[in-house]
């Protein structure tokens, strides 16, 4: 039986700015390689190293490797959703030049949590699904609006939604199959958005649902960003889903 939860050595993995800036980086759930990370959090290979490693012996980024190349990936949703919490309650850095200032309006309007689709575009799609009964609150809510009592950026142990009577119809127009679904992971979870506040879809559907889009070219992901952005054909193609 362990003792009580380590917190401080998280949080200490956490508080060093290289450190949470790689964190960052892979919290959109891909693999990266370590040139990269050592570029976004602004340090030599030599010192990404080095923090890699304290990541890796803390349990909070994995490695995978391909023939001789390594390439580190959050260990798992957990960990982006302990990112997403911190974002929450952080002071936003001083905006120093434009790119900055565009890169977060970016983010905050559609990025890539872990696996799934955050930002308002995440919550518009959410409130799509509800409206056409794709999903069905089964709380007497409306749309993806938080409960009173939902923590703040958090992942939802008990999402108030169920798949409606149009699912297997709307979720097919994004192009899931919701027969065809891999059962090792909830097919239905749900995070409190940490600068919308109120739900986006997360668990294995809402893995299928970016994956589907990326594959279609409704969504494109930035280069070396979180940040997505809805192609003019997924306008198109969204456009009786979406209010935006």
């Amino acid at each position: 039986m362990g003792g009580d939860a380590d917190v401080a050595r998280a949080a200490g993995l956490m508080a060093e700015p290289a450190r949470a800036k790689v964190l960052m980086a892979l919290a959109d759930g891909r693999a990266l390689p370590a040139s990269l990370l050592a570029s976004e959090a602004g340090v030599s290979p030599q010192t990404v190293s080095g923090h890699l490693r304290k990541l890796l012996d803390g349990g909070l980024v994995a490695v995978e490797r391909s023939g001789r190349h390594r390439y580190y990936k959050l260990s798992g949703p957990e960990v982006a959703a302990a990112v997403e919490a911190l974002a929450r309650i952080a002071k936003p850095e001083p905006i120093k030049s434009l790119r900055q200032s565009t890169r977060a309006a970016a983010l905050r309007e559609a990025r890539t949590c872990y696996d799934h689709l955050a930002g308002r575009l995440g919550v518009a799609l959410l409130d799509g699904l509800v409206r056409r009964d794709a999903l069905t609150r089964t709380d007497g809510g409306v749309g993806a609006d938080r409960r009173t009592d939902d923590p703040l950026a958090a992942q939802l142990p008990d999402g108030p939604y169920a798949l409606g009577p149009n699912a297997t119809e709307v979720f097919a127009e994004l192009g899931v199959d919701l027969s065809d679904q891999p059962s090792r992971r909830q097919l239905l979870r749900f995070c409190v958005d940490w600068s919308e506040q109120r739900h986006h879809l997360s668990g294995q559907l809402g893995a299928s649902v970016v994956h589907s889009l990326l594959a279609r070219d409704w969504l494109h992901r930035r280069s070396n960003q979180r940040a997505v952005d809805l192609t003019p054909a997924g306008h198109k193609a969204l456009a009786d889903l979406l209010v935006l």
